[in-house]
C-alpha cells in the first residue's frame, strides 16, 4: 500500500508541476532518490510517465490518456443511458442498474431506483459474479468461445441453492438468452432476488454494457419475466441505438 500511494503521489507531482526529476520526487516524498527513481522507472514502464529527454524530467505519460479514457466511456456510457434507465424504472418500478465487463466479474456503474424498489441498496461500484447475475450472463454469452471455456474451467462458485454451477446448464442458458435478446436470474446471487437484462451494443454489435432490471420474488415473479424483459430489450435498444447501432433482420443481438 505504500508504494501505491507513493507512485500516486509522483503522478500528482507531475501533474502539478508538468514535469519533475527525480531529486524533486525524493522531496516530496521523503525517501532517498534511488527509492523515488525505482518508482518513476516502474510508473515509466506502464507507460504513466515519460521522459521526453535528456534532462532526467519526468512528465505524464500517455498510459494516462488510456486509462482516463477508458473512465470517460464508462462515464459518457452512464450520463448517455440515464434517461432511458429512468423512464425504464418507472414503467417496471423495479431497480435499474447499468453494468459493464470487468476483468472477471460485471462491475455496476450507475443505478435508478423504481417507485417501487423496496431496499436502498447501492450496486453501483459493486463486483458481481458474471456467471450468478442477469448482466454477467449476457456478458459470457457475448465471449469468444474459446475466452468462454476458460472461464467455465476456473468453475463457478455456489452463492445460493438457485446458483448454476454446471457448466453444461450455463451455456445452454446463454445460448437460450442471445436468441431471446435477454438474460435473467432467479435468487441466484441472493435468496428473493430476481433479475432480468438486455444488452448494450455498439455501432458494429459488440456488447458494451447491459441495463438490468431487478427486484423482490414476490414481486419480479418468473411470471412476470417475459413481460419485464420487453421493457428492460427496450431499453437497452434505445441506447445502443444513441451508440450506433443498427438492428437488421438475422444479425445476432
Amino acid at each position: 500500500m505504500q508504494s501505491v500511494d507513493r507512485a500516486v503521489s509522483i503522478l500528482e507531482l507531475v501533474a502539478r508541476r508538468g514535469e519533475a526529476g527525480v531529486t524533486e520526487m525524493a522531496a516530496e516524498l521523503g525517501v532517498h532518490k534511488s527509492t523515488a527513481f525505482r518508482l518513476a522507472a516502474a510508473l515509466e514502464q506502464r507507460g504513466l510517465l515519460e521522459q521526453p529527454g535528456d534532462r532526467g524530467k519526468y512528465r505524464l505519460g500517455l498510459g494516462l490518456v488510456r486509462l482516463a479514457g477508458a473512465a470517460t466511456v464508462r462515464f459518457d456510457l452512464s450520463q448517455q443511458s440515464r434517461p432511458a434507465c429512468e423512464r425504464l424504472a418507472a414503467q417496471v418500478s423495479e431497480t435499474i442498474n447499468l453494468a459493464v465487463l470487468d476483468g472477471d466479474a460485471a462491475v455496476n456503474i450507475d443505478q435508478v431506483l423504481g417507485p417501487s424498489a423496496v431496499t436502498t441498496h447501492n450496486w453501483v461500484g459493486q463486483r458481481t459474479p458474471l456467471h450468478a447475475t442477469s448482466s454477467g450472463k449476457l456478458m459470457l454469452a457475448h465471449l469468444p468461445d474459446a475466452a468462454l471455456q476458460e472461464r467455465l474451467a476456473a468453475g463457478l462458485d455456489r452463492f445460493t441453492p438457485g446458483t448454476v454451477t454446471d457448466p453444461r446448464r450455463l451455456r445452454t442458458q446463454l445460448r437460450t438468452a442471445l436468441a431471446a435478446g435477454y438474460a435473467y436470474c432467479v435468487e441466484e446471487l441472493e435468496t428473493g432476488l430476481n433479475a432480468v437484462a438486455a444488452p448494450v451494443l455498439t455501432q458494429d454489435g459488440q456488447l458494451i454494457a447491459a441495463i438490468s432490471a431487478s427486484g423482490p420474488s414476490y414481486r419480479l415473479t418468473e411470471q412476470r419475466i417475459p413481460e419485464v424483459a420487453a421493457a428492460v430489450v427496450a431499453a437497452a435498444a434505445e441506447v445502443s441505438a444513441q451508440l450506433g447501432f443498427m438492428a437488421v433482420p438475422g444479425r445476432r443481438r
